[in-house]
């Protein structure tokens, strides 16, 4: 089905000319950044550039067509785009290749990520949401490319679900559905998995969803013939297009320099997404790139003369330029005086930002020179301190890290001064590295009383004689009380909807509350993380499915450089309150058994992580998180489903801490840190070790990330002075991360009587069937045997050796 091109003929010729006019002053402004941005580079005011150059025309028809209500989910070389909607302007451009840490002057992320990367505030300082259908909006930048192209996939399908689904608190998030949601990409990106796999998803799931491909026929220095089959990324990708009797995507094809053409194309994929949700995606060829792929390096390096003169002929600016001047729009003398305003205008917006930029640095040195001098003037080690501070003196553009380097360097020279002018400089040591730090590790997680490790604790509670019940029950009937409570939660995953997951813990919940909310997807990690990033960032409260731990891995990029870092990067600005739902540990085999946890608390910092040990925690946890706001992976234990439990009469209120221990059994000897399914393994054992002798104390750590923190840890190691962490991963991995936060981050080193130890699965992956498990992860002979050698070492009268 093809759609025929729309004109907007409801404005006047003078109206239509005066767009165009702005659309060509915005293309100069961009373009003067772009050229200026790369010389602040090159004479080190920044640190790198990657700039939108020869883009600029696909970017303003875009914009065009861009409303009130709609999301971006793009890439490093849209400033354009940003600039078209007022939501980018030159200074703020130049702040942003400065990395100023200022909201205010640097609003897209404060200096926390490289020029080129934008996004928009959709929070109120107290972190509720503003009226995103009232505004222009782009979800947050990465560098790694085609990785916002998952994330597009659920801006996108947000809007079906708010069109579809009844009883959803919509005012601030969508009207009826009607938001599209614009992704951007280059060329050779989408060679990228990430890519092809939100294109098939988007096809199957039919969103409002159009992806614009800006093609230059170059990926850096690799041309498109090894980047794409038939160096054609719409021709591949035909099958997709839709017809009479299939659904799919409107494929739209269309030069990059050509104005009217591009009009036409932008306002034909909105109509179609906005009121067909019908995914569109629009191939912009024959554009340039007149700089290279950034200032890392030169293209004449990679560019023959040939090409490298077609590009000079067929830049979008100047082909644009030359279409107002044929079509009289504008006479050559006043595009060369709009021109040389906007050349003029721009140095101003670098110099005013530069100096910004400085302005506090120069205060600030000129404070710390004077103290410096002070403490010189009466210090055995005068010659030295003043060294350093003529060395100070000789930066005229002094960064936060020269004042922060050159007064600590000061304070070796001073090691046993006692005078008020050390205590006047140390004061200031500490009053700038307190109110510097903040500037750049802020908004890890929440910082707002809702947080979620402020959710309390509301234990289980059982009226009579308990039902003994799977704990799957528990699980199913808690998700029940979720959906009937919170009609923006909805779920999806492999296998989630019609058999309710592979364990049934969520059976028959997709007859009850709709297909669109209990979901089956296809086998596609990367996207049903990508849709859960793109639906929470809506406003939504989505649990993202991943069948099994292990295949976890194919969305942990997303994860670790989208989910765990939107707070983050945008300074509080946005939020994505997604949670990632999974099942592993003790199962059999090296892909259906795997305890990658050192990984994930590696990779994952920004998310909490947690290990309930049974599914009454498991349902107290996600009661926990449903009443914050923070993303969240959640790692049910496997073999756990078909246990019985008892079935509190109070699911769906229960909650489960996050960031607390709870000691399962008090004991003097030893204390014993696990969690998961190991943990039940320790809990048999410190009953066996009672038989000769031995009082374990028994610790649920409950949630790695975060870990502990009342240290009630270490309490039981004051009084026990042993410890032993057992867990199922790799050696090295998360039990040694537990050690470190038991040993040095609470201090039980100075409490312990022998050393801390850990018992991990051993170096290979789980082999499979029940001896495989046996031999490659702790069985409870290893940890009785561990154990019982620690006391051995400690008391060999009392404990003769075992073997």
């Amino acid at each position: 089905m093809k759609a025929e091109a729309k004109l907007n003929d409801n404005i006047s010729f003078n109206d239509f000319k005066e767009q165009i006019l702005k659309d060509y002053e915005i293309a100069v402004i961009s373009r003067e950044c772009s050229l200026l941005g790369r010389r602040e580079v090159l004479t080190g005011k920044a640190k790198f550039g990657i700039f939108g150059d020869g883009k600029e025309l696909p970017q303003l028809a875009m914009a065009r067509s861009f409303r009130n209500g709609d999301f971006r989910s793009g890439y490093y070389r849209d400033q354009t785009f940003m600039m078209a909607l007022d939501l980018l302007s030159a200074k703020e451009f130049f702040h942003g290749l400065y990395a100023t840490t200022s909201l205010e002057q640097e609003p897209m992320s404060a200096g926390r990520q490289m020029g080129g990367h934008f996004g928009t505030s959709s929070l109120n300082s107290d972190g509720s949401w503003k009226n995103l259908t009232e505004q222009k909006n782009s979800s947050p930048d990465i560098s790694p490319t085609a990785s916002q192209m998952p994330r597009l996939l659920g801006l996108a399908q947000a809007s079906k679900i708010y069109r579809n689904v009844e009883g959803i608190a919509s005012e601030k998030f969508s009207k009826n559905g009607n938001e599209v949601a614009w992704g951007t990409i280059g060329n050779a990106s989408t060679s990228e998995g990430h890519f092809f796999e939100t294109v098939n998803a988007a096809g199957v799931l039919q969103v409002p969803m159009v992806i614009s491909v800006w093609d230059d026929d170059y990926g850096i220095s690799v041309q498109a013939k090894y980047q794409t089959t038939k160096e054609d990324i719409s021709k591949i990708l035909a099958g997709f297009q839709r017809n009479e009797e299939e659904a799919g995507y409107e494929i739209l094809k269309v030069k990059g320099w050509d104005y009217t053409a591009l009009i036409h194309a932008y306002e034909n994929a909105s109509d179609i997404a906005r009121e067909e949700h019908v995914p569109v995606l629009i191939h912009v060829t024959e554009l340039t790139q007149p700089q290279g792929h950034s200032t890392s390096g030169s293209h004449e390096r990679y560019k023959n003369e040939a090409r490298l003169e077609w590009e000079k002929d067929n830049d979008c600016n100047k082909r644009f330029r030359e279409w107002i001047l044929e079509n009289n729009i504008a006479q050559e003398e006043d595009l060369k005086a709009l021109e040389k305003d906007i050349k003029k205008n721009v140095r101003n917006a670098k110099k005013e930002a530069w100096e910004e930029f400085l302005a506090p640095h120069k205060a600030a040195k000129k404070t710390l020179v004077s103290l410096l001098e002070n403490v010189a003037r009466n210090s055995p080690n005068r010659v030295f301190v003043e060294k350093v501070m003529h060395d100070l003196i000789a930066v005229e553009e002094p960064l936060k890290k020269d004042l922060a380097a050159t007064s600590r360097r000061a304070l070796r020279y001073l090691i046993g001064d006692t005078t008020p002018e050390k205590n006047a400089l140390l004061a200031w040591i500490n009053n700038f590295m307190q109110e510097m730090q903040p500037k750049f590790s802020s908004h890890l997680h929440s910082e707002l009383p809702s947080k979620a490790t402020n959710v309390s604790e509301l234990k289980p509670s059982y009226v009579g004689e308990p039902e003994e019940v799977d704990g799957r029950i528990i699980l199913r009937d808690n998700f029940d009380k979720i959906f009937e409570k919170y009609p923006e939660a909805l779920i999806f995953g492999e296998d989630s909807g019609a058999i309710g997951d592979v364990n049934q813990g969520l059976e028959g919940l997709q007859k009850k509350y709709g297909a669109l909310r209990i979901a089956d997807t296809g086998i596609r990690e990367a996207t049903i993380i990508g849709q859960g990033i793109g639906l929470a960032l809506r406003g939504l409260r989505p649990i993202a499915e991943i069948q099994y731990l292990d295949y976890l891995l194919y969305g942990i990029q997303l994860m670790s450089d989208d989910l765990s870092t939107i707070l983050y990067r945008t300074v509080g600005q946005q939020k994505a309150p997604l949670i990632v739902r999974t099942r592993g540990h003790r199962l059999e085999g090296i892909w259906h058994s795997g305890s990658q946890m050192g990984a994930l608390i590696s990779l994952l910092r920004g998310m909490y992580i947690l290990v309930p040990r049974n599914m009454t925690k498991a349902a107290g946890f996600y009661n926990t998180l449903m009443q914050s706001d923070e993303p969240a992976l959640v790692i049910e234990s496997l073999n756990g489903y078909r246990l019985k439990e008892d079935k509190p009469d109070n699911l769906g209120e229960l909650r489960t801490p996050i960031g607390v221990v709870e000691t399962i059994k008090e004991g003097t000897d030893i204390t014993v840190v696990s969690y998961g399914s190991t943990l039940r393994i320790v809990a048999k054992v410190a009953d066996e070790l009672k038989e000769v002798g031995i009082d374990v104390e028994v610790i649920d750590a409950q949630s790695l990330l975060p870990f502990d923190l009342a240290h009630n840890c270490v309490e039981s190691v004051q009084k026990t002075n042993r410890l032993l962490v057992v867990d199922e991963d790799v050696p090295g991995g998360c039990s040694a991360y537990l050690i470190q936060q038991i040993v040095e981050v609470q201090g039980g080193y100075q409490y312990l009587d022998s050393p801390a130890q850990t018992l991990a699965a051993k170096d290979h992956r789980p082999a499979y069937a029940t001896d495989g498990d046996y031999f490659s992860k702790p069985s409870a002979e290893d940890i009785f045997e561990k154990i019982y050698e620690i006391m051995h070492e400690a008391n060999p009268s009392d404990f003769p050796s075992l073997r």
